[in-house]
């Protein structure tokens, strides 16, 4: 797992959390795809999750995304995490996001409000969407 977490509770709850995010990010075009949830089970893995909770989580993490009216919820521990995984989970978002190829301006508004939300840099954010972009082309 590349982040130090002491509390099994905390922890699952957590990358329930960055799941709903990302869940979040999927949707937020209306046009949840397979190819998107495959990530987030991908991102899921990187994280650490053993393979047999990821099915689950991905349940609890959906109802969470469904009934919170506010991202503020799943970004307030992901901010506190080291950069490295901080851009982990940015990489994560931008894939979901161009996975069908082009992203629409709810997806670009939404990455702008984590940039700040998560303390990332604009130079850094536009980084990592070129790199990401530039990936899914090939």
């Amino acid at each position: 797992m590349f982040f130090k977490k002491t509390d099994k509770k905390e922890e699952n709850n957590f990358i329930v959390k960055v799941c709903a995010l990302l869940i979040h990010a999927a949707k937020i075009d209306e046009n949840y795809t397979d190819k998107e949830e495959q990530i987030i089970k991908k991102t899921l893995l990187e994280l650490g999750l053993d393979s047999e909770k990821i099915t689950k989580t991905i349940q609890d993490a959906k109802i969470i995304e469904e009934n919170s009216n506010q991202i503020l919820d799943f970004t307030r521990e992901i901010k506190n995490l080291p950069e490295k995984d901080k851009i982990k989970i940015v990489e994560a978002l931008w894939s979901i996001i161009y996975s069908n190829e082009d992203a629409d301006m709810y997806e670009t508004n939404l990455m702008r409000r984590l940039a700040g939300l998560l303390y990332i840099d604009s130079k850094t954010m536009g980084d990592i969407k070129h790199r990401v972009k530039e990936e899914n082309e090939e």
